[in-house]
């Protein structure tokens, strides 16, 4: 069934806060249409503007030379997402658990834990520029990753 054939997208956006705004909302309706569920939806679009907003903060320091890269692929059973910056990279343990003492009052890592609650798999490359997020459509609420702490793989 042609419906149900894994469809891949790939293209650069400007680093500014915007620039995810009309891919994001095809990824949507694809999923939609995919017949992913409403929580579903959620999640990835909130995983994938938190994911942008940190490529253009945090790496590409809000230079509006620079680019991001956003990738995915959507197939009967998960959506899987890439997202590429152009700095320098950052590795994912060295951001305090916003949730601990002090981090409280402080904004870094929020994003990073939303991502990982909300999304199946976070993955950063080895030199922090990379990320990458899978939901499942099928996975039980139960057997999700949840809030418990800021969960991710660093891979080659």
């Amino acid at each position: 069934m042609a419906s149900e054939s894994p469809i891949h997208s790939s293209v650069v956006v400007e680093s500014k806060p915007s620039g995810l705004s009309e891919p994001c909302r095809r990824l949507l309706a694809l999923l939609e249409q995919r017949g992913f569920t409403q929580d579903d939806l959620f999640a990835v679009h909130l995983a994938l503007e938190e994911a942008f907003l940190n490529a253009v903060k945090h790496g590409n320091k809000m230079d509006p030379s620079k680019t991001v890269k956003f990738e995915y692929c959507v197939d009967a059973e998960k959506v899987e997402v890439w997202m590429v910056d152009e700095g320098s990279g950052f590795n994912p343990q060295d951001i305090p658990d916003p949730r601990v003492g002090d981090n409280l009052y402080r904004p870094e890592g929020r994003g990073l834990l939303l991502m990982s609650a909300y999304m199946d798999v976070v993955e950063y490359s080895e030199q922090g520029n990379r990320v990458r997020m899978v939901r499942y459509k099928k996975r039980p609420a139960s057997d999700r990753p949840g809030a418990e702490g800021i969960e991710s793989k660093r891979v080659p």
